[in-house]
């Protein structure tokens, strides 16, 4: 029945500062305000904000918010029954549609705003400078100042002891591991990323609300040089996602009832037809693959099969790193020169951290008004821990359909303490090298299986160069399989 089926009636995006003037600097509420008000004149019907029974806010990492979404209720003048305030992860914009939708069709919610941005360029700006954001600029300061993270969001306790605190460490682990799974030398692998990256470059282009707009060539983000230095091997800086960015997005979720309630144009109606969710071990280290994600796979798949379609007219990955593109072609069997962004990425487009995939909602909004009929978006949180896709449509289904969040919980045992580990007989599962600014090794990042059939994290010393250089891929195929050998838990390959 039209009011237990979702649709999108209306998206607004912006892209503010793009200069970084402390002028110019804005909070994230503000932003996402200003898209809440381009998504309603999207639709065509600036009465639903104000009749919005659900609001809906992606965690902001560049300015804390007691509740974001009492926050935005009160701008649009709303007063909803039903209130969510996400806590930090990519997967949430889409997890979060997932639920709106499902509310839509058991008959609880009629009109849901979904809403992030962030202004991580302006906080930045802020931060060198004499100016007080709250004091001189009027941001709020209900608790204000950047969110604090939780120890809990930077890995296990295994994890942090081998200081695999940052997504830069974590996600060339799986890189490195999936190139010698596939038997690819670092220059095969190398070119696969750079061509990938380009193509989101070229996407990027063509994207107003894009913070990089320049179409690069796979040269230009493959070549390590000093503005494109290298972070964590195999990954130059044009590979990482860019978060000191200032771009907000929103989403006007309604039943097809209520659309039409509010005479919004038919053309501007987009299908919200079928979602997914799957997450992994939180703990890396525990996860029996290291080079291939089923999670990823699992919400991928699955989301095509609730929608009961075998493939889709484009698709928009969640590229915080080339190996979750990567992963997600695999899992859908699609040639390696398939362009799996709609968006642009994070490394051209802006990775405005929790909210990219919103944007990606927008630009499916786009691509389905304008004559494709099926589109799938995908958010990742965490280290490829958490997975949730949505299949969107230009027409309806019978009926939504969505389930609960699946779980991976099959864990191999992980060594607590690695200076209580032998010396000998272990084997290299992943390893990475991360680099200073002025290129030299700094710190290498290795995971090992154990002659016990443990697994096991292991650092070289921060700014011991030679022993991070020894783990260095230049001129080597891969480390993986090799033997390792530990020194009071220090890492040395053999």
């Amino acid at each position: 029945m039209d009011y237990q089926l979702p649709v999108l009636v209306g998206v607004g995006e912006v892209r503010a500062n793009r200069g970084r003037s402390v002028g110019e600097a804005r909070e994230p509420l503000a932003l996402i305000l200003e898209a809440l008000d381009l998504a309603a004149a999207d639709a065509g019907a600036p009465a639903l904000l104000r009749a919005a029974d659900a609001v809906y806010a992606v965690r902001v990492a560049s300015w804390a918010y007691d509740e974001l979404s009492a926050d935005v209720a009160e701008g649009v003048e709303a007063k909803p029954k039903h209130r969510v305030d996400s806590p930090i992860g990519g997967q949430w914009p889409i997890r979060l549609l997932d639920e709106a939708a499902s509310r839509i069709a058991s008959g609880q919610s009629s009109v849901a705003l979904l809403v992030g941005g962030e202004a991580a360029a302006s906080a930045s700006a802020l931060s060198k400078s004499v100016a007080d954001p709250v004091r001189d600029l009027g941001w709020t300061a209900r608790p204000g100042g950047p969110t604090p993270i939780d120890a809990a969001d930077l890995g296990s306790p295994a994890m942090q002891a081998a200081g695999l605190l940052l997504p830069t460490r974590v996600y060339p682990l799986y890189e490195n591991r999936l190139q010698a799974d596939l038997g690819l030398t670092p220059a095969e692998n190398a070119d696969w990323s750079a061509r990938l990256y380009a193509d989101l470059s070229a996407v990027a282009a063509t994207n107003p609300i894009a913070w990089n707009t320049t179409a690069l060539s796979p040269a230009a983000v493959g070549e390590v040089t000093a503005k494109n230095r290298l972070v964590c091997e195999p990954y130059p800086l044009s590979m990482n996602a860019l978060p000191f960015v200032d771009q907000a997005a929103a989403v006007i979720v309604t039943s097809l009832a209520a659309a039409r309630a509010a005479r919004v144009p038919e053309e501007k109606i987009v299908h919200v037809r079928a979602a997914a969710g799957v997450d992994d071990l939180a703990d890396v280290v525990a996860r029996p693959k290291l080079g291939r994600s089923t999670a990823l796979a699992d919400a991928l798949t699955g989301v095509l099969d609730r929608a009961e379609v075998p493939a889709v007219d484009f698709l928009d990955v969640y590229t915080c790193f080339p190996i979750v593109a990567k992963l997600a072609g695999l899992a859908l069997g699609l040639p390696r020169e398939a362009v799996l962004s709609v968006t642009g990425g994070h490394s051209s487009f802006g990775g405005p951290l929790n909210s990219y995939s919103l944007h990606a909602l927008a630009r499916a909004a786009e691509r389905l008004r304008g004559g494709d009929r099926l589109g799938l978006v995908h958010a990742n949180g965490g280290f490829l821990t958490s997975q949730h896709a949505v299949v969107l449509g230009s027409t309806p289904a019978d009926r939504y359909v969505t389930g609960p969040v699946l779980r991976r919980e099959r864990a191999l045992p992980v060594v607590a303490d690695v200076t209580q580990l032998d010396d000998d007989g272990h084997v290299v599962e992943t390893a990475t090298v991360e680099h200073d600014r002025a290129g030299a090794p700094a710190q290498a990042f290795v995971v090992v299986s154990t002659p016990d059939g443990r697994r096991a994290a292991v650092s070289t010393p921060r700014g011991d160069t030679a022993a991070a250089a020894a783990w260095s891929l230049d001129g080597r195929v891969t480390h993986v399989g090799r033997r390792a050998v530990l020194r009071d838990g220090v890492p040395r390959p053999v």
